[in-house]
């Protein structure tokens, strides 16, 4: 990574990549390829669909984020915000379900919090061309020590950073206050380098590697962002609000 990239990573990003709400079924259509790809036909997690799409219960009610590159035009990733169910706030989300056993109340009840307040933010996924450094093949997407480089040698997580920081402006822009997420435990560690702190709410579970519930608050995480990463999602938001905007032309 050239210097004048890792101290302006808006300007870095945008020579790279693209950041899109999936606004449409086409687009939306795009984002369940991506997960096929990657949960279907790399990583097993998921049985491979003869129609080459990832698809589940809760689609109906999220909203998703693709990033394309500017190079070849190609998804290359996607992320999607599991929203409350309409007409039965009370339905659960995909954490609810598999952290019902293991989730420490005393700190947070999901159930009591207004309903149309919260998500989840979940299905992350980057195709394997950009998923090459050690350990990266049997996860779909990560962020890791080595993902910021040395000092020698700088480099930044641009994919999954900007995943987390687009979902995070769709919550803001869509009335979310407050975030779940099922991650690995030493994921805090890595996003308190961005200045976004996660709390965890819970004991892990078993999901496709040790996974714990974790919290994020979405106007903290917007004003506690580092001078460095600001930059970057300031590019974000201004794409994210100008597809929204074209979109209600």
């Amino acid at each position: 990574m050239f210097l004048f990239e890792l101290l302006n990573l808006g300007e870095g990003f945008k020579k790279y990549f693209e950041i899109v709400p999936a606004l449409s079924d086409e687009l939306r259509d795009e984002v369940y390829r991506v997960r096929h790809s990657v949960y279907c036909e790399e990583l097993g997690w998921e049985p491979v669909r003869a129609d080459g799409r990832e698809r589940d219960e809760y689609d109906t009610h999220s909203l998703h984020c693709l990033i394309r590159s500017t190079s070849n035009g190609r998804y290359v990733g996607c992320t999607r915000l599991v929203m409350s169910k309409p007409g039965n706030r009370r339905h659960p989300l995909p954490f609810e379900k598999s952290c019902a056993e293991t989730l420490d109340r005393s700190i947070v009840d999901p159930q009591a919090l207004p309903r149309h307040t919260i998500a989840e933010v979940s299905r992350l996924a980057v195709i394997s061309r950009y998923r090459r450094r050690k350990g990266e093949d049997k996860v779909a997407v990560s962020i890791s020590e080595d993902s910021f480089g040395t000092s020698e040698q700088p480099r930044f997580p641009y994919i999954p950073v900007a995943l987390y920081l687009g979902t995070i402006e769709l919550a803001a822009l869509h009335g979310i206050d407050t975030l779940f997420v099922l991650t690995e435990p030493r994921l805090a560690s890595h996003f308190s380098k961005l200045g976004v702190r996660i709390q965890q709410i819970g004991g892990p579970i078993e999901h496709r590697g040790t996974r714990v519930p974790s919290m994020m608050s979405v106007q903290s995480i917007l004003s506690g962002l580092n001078f460095v990463v600001r930059p970057l999602y300031k590019v974000i938001a201004a794409e994210m609000r100008a597809a929204l905007e074209t979109n209600r032309v």
